[in-house]
This record gives C-alpha cells, sequence and structure tokens, in this order.
C-alpha cells in the first residue's frame, strides 16, 4: 500500500501557497481539524517532519521543500492526464487511423482530411495501405478505426457506410481508336495493355465485373503504384485502365485523357467507410464519416 498519494502532494502545495491551514482547508474542501490530521497522519507513516512552526507559521522542512518540489511538477500533469482523458472519453481527442482499400481514392481523401483537421485540431490521422491481416482483418485487430475501401464485407460487429457514388470507366489517350465510342464491350480489350494498381486481379473491378464475365483476359496487365504515372502512360499511348470517372475529370487539365463506359449500362460504384460497431460513440470518427459524405 502505498503512502504517498496525490491528496497529500495537494495538500503540501495549498498550505505553500496560502501560507495556512485554514486558507488551505477551504481551498481544498477539508476542515482545519481534517487538514491537520492528514499532514500528522502522512508525517508518522513516513517518519519524517514536513513542516515546523516558526511564531505563528508553518514552515516547510527540506523534505518538505522537497515534496513541494514534488507537488509542482506532478500535480499539473495529472491534471493534464484527467483532461486528456476526458477529451478521449468525448471523443475530441485521439488518433484517426484510415486503411485504404481504393488507391485512387487518395485524391478523394484529401478533400475530406483537409477541413476535418481544421475541425478537429487536437485528432491527428495515419492514413495506412497495408494491413497485416486484410482491411477487414485490421479492423478487427484495432491496427485501423476506418477502413475505405470499394468492396465492403459485413461481419458481425462492423458497420459500413456508403459515403460515395461514381462510375468506373476505361481510360484511353488521345491517340486510342477507342476514345470517341459510347461504350466499350468485354472483348474489345483482348489486345490491350491494361494497365492497374498493384491489386490482385480477384480484388479489381474491371475483371470480376467486367472482364472475367464475359471469359475475357487483356493481352497483358501493367501493374503501376501511382496514379500520375497510370496517367502518363495512358495519355502516351502505352495502355488503357479502369478508374473513376470523377479521377479522370480531375486529371483532365494535366493529361489528355478520354473516359470510355464500360459496357452499355456501365459499372457503377460506392466507396463505403467501415467502423467497429463499438467505436460509434466515438464523436470524432462519427464526424469524419458525416464530413465524407459530404464531399462527393
Amino acid at each position: 500500500m502505498s503512502i504517498l498519494e496525490r491528496s497529500h502532494l495537494a495538500i503540501i502545495q495549498e498550505v505553500a501557497r496560502e501560507g495556512s491551514l485554514t486558507a488551505a482547508g477551504a481551498r481544498l474542501n477539508l476542515t482545519q481539524p481534517a487538514l491537520s490530521h492528514s499532514i500528522r497522519k502522512l508525517e508518522s507513516q513516513l517518519g519524517v517532519k514536513i513542516w515546523q512552526r516558526e511564531g505563528r507559521s508553518l514552515v516547510l522542512t527540506q523534505a518538505g521543500e522537497w515534496l513541494l518540489s514534488l507537488a509542482n511538477r506532478l500535480l499539473p500533469q495529472f491534471t493534464l492526464a484527467e483532461d486528456r482523458l476526458e477529451q478521449f472519453a468525448l471523443g475530441e481527442r485521439g488518433t484517426l487511423r484510415i486503411g485504404m482499400e481504393c488507391h485512387p481514392c487518395y485524391q478523394w481523401l484529401l478533400k475530406v482530411v483537409s477541413p476535418y483537421l481544421e475541425r478537429w485540431p487536437k485528432v491527428d490521422v495515419d492514413v495506412r495501405q497495408k494491413f497485416q491481416f486484410g482491411g477487414i482483418g485490421a479492423l478487427f485487430s484495432n491496427e485501423i478505426d476506418i477502413l475505405v475501401t470499394p468492396d465492403p464485407l459485413y461481419k458481425p460487429g462492423l458497420k459500413f457506410t456508403p459515403v460515395f457514388d461514381y462510375e468506373l470507366v476505361l481510360v484511353v489517350g488521345p491517340e486510342h481508336p477507342l476514345r470517341n465510342s459510347q461504350y466499350v464491350l468485354p472483348d474489345q480489350l483482348i489486345g490491350e495493355i491494361l494497365i492497374t494498381y498493384p491489386v490482385p486481379s480477384e480484388r479489381l473491378d474491371i475483371y470480376t465485373q467486367f472482364l472475367q464475365p464475359a471469359g475475357i483476359a487483356p493481352r497483358q496487365q501493367k501493374q503501376i503504384e501511382t496514379t500520375d504515372i497510370m496517367l502518363v502512360m495512358v495519355s502516351h499511348g502505352r495502355g488503357v485502365a479502369a478508374l473513376p470517372r470523377w479521377l479522370v475529370e480531375e486529371y483532365a487539365s494535366r493529361f489528355e485523357l478520354y473516359p470510355v463506359k464500360l459496357g452499355i449500362n456501365g459499372i457503377a460504384k460506392q466507396i463505403f467507410l467501415g467502423h467497429r460497431e463499438t467505436d460509434e460513440d466515438i464523436q470524432y470518427l462519427r464526424d469524419f464519416i458525416e464530413l465524407a459524405g459530404m464531399n462527393q
């Protein structure tokens, strides 16, 4: 059992500040006898005098001066810790860890993160792309707090909120024969070099929703990490890519690109934000989801 407690440090600090037991007791909501009893008990347990009387005044001993110095260092830290924990409890402070399963969504995410940081100056944002157990596993293992994905997997304990609608289109360069086509069919991509992000084909919509159902494969698949390099390659006729229409439109001023509908009806997609149901009461997490839904 510890002898020295936070309350003891508060007593030492207040008596030194106020100069009398009566005034210190009023500040601490203690009676003068109760305060005197606490001091005597502490001195007895420590086996050392903290104060000594000089006339009508209480003067700190050498041990008392050391304890006062300790109190002046530690008590503000206790107060800060309590304030921070209260902010965590109220959802006002923390780190929002965002996992990305959508490569082209980084451009969209920037539009959400910037105003979000303005609204939550005490919350940090950490964006992660590679997870030890994949996106869903990262949510369950608390590696991330929010998963940005176009392909939600509904599991008990998780909640997915749609925040952004978009159309997946084929992107071609200015010299490509399909640039003025109203739409493209799967067999028209047999001889193409398909440029994709470094993601398995079973997680690429151009394969799962367009090519594979028709039993078609492109001549070659080339994987590129960054969107800018991918679009430079497409604009120079080194291949085609499948990207959100909004992303192609954003890059239109930098590269000469042409979006073509995939199939007669096109491919409609949504971006979802997934989070743990147990985190539903975290205000800064809820606000991020709400803000994301407004930035379409």
